[in-house]
């Protein structure tokens, strides 16, 4: 009989994150990869600080950008989020499949800068609003449609990487 981390490391199912576990790494993370199509056709991917609030995630960029020009294109996106340079234990990772909606108008714009300033720059959020309110500044939101891909290494003896089992 195989065993996930043991002996066997190729049926990961078992240690995909749980719903608990996502929340906790969405919670704790502010970057992930912004995945979308490029015009040519292209996977492509972006690295963005984001904000979860609301059920959705919410991003912003300049509007000339190739990543908010592939989403008003095709607004199916993909939003990779890892615990890298979190305090979060082992090697996590989530994967969520989303629709996109590009938000030009000021009311998006003037709540989500200041919710966005305070949870990345904390020490002087007033400073941050302010550099990111520019005219061709665009907010992207993410509702998410559903998990692609999950994992969490801390479910798997020697946390994944073929250590002693505790």
């Amino acid at each position: 009989m195989s065993r996930v981390g043991i002996d066997d490391n190729e049926n990961l199912e078992s240690v995909r994150a749980s719903e608990t576990g996502r929340a906790e790494l969405i919670a704790a993370q502010t970057e992930c990869t912004f995945a979308f199509t490029t015009e040519a056709g292209w996977p492509a991917g972006v690295v963005m600080s984001y904000l979860f609030t609301r059920d959705r995630f919410w991003l912003t960029a300049a509007a000339g950008r190739a990543h908010v020009r592939g989403a008003v294109r095709d607004p199916r996106v993909t939003l990779v989020i890892s615990n890298a340079g979190t305090a979060l234990p082992g090697r996590r990772m989530v994967s969520i499949r989303g629709t996109a909606t590009v938000h030009r108008e000021a009311s998006v714009k003037s709540w989500f800068y200041s919710v966005f300033a305070q949870h990345l720059a904390p020490d002087d959020p007033d400073a941050f609003a302010a550099l990111l309110d520019s005219p061709e500044r665009v907010v992207l939101e993410v509702e998410p449609v559903r998990v692609a891909v999950s994992h969490d290494s801390t479910k798997m003896p020697g946390d994944g990487r073929g250590g002693q089992v505790r």
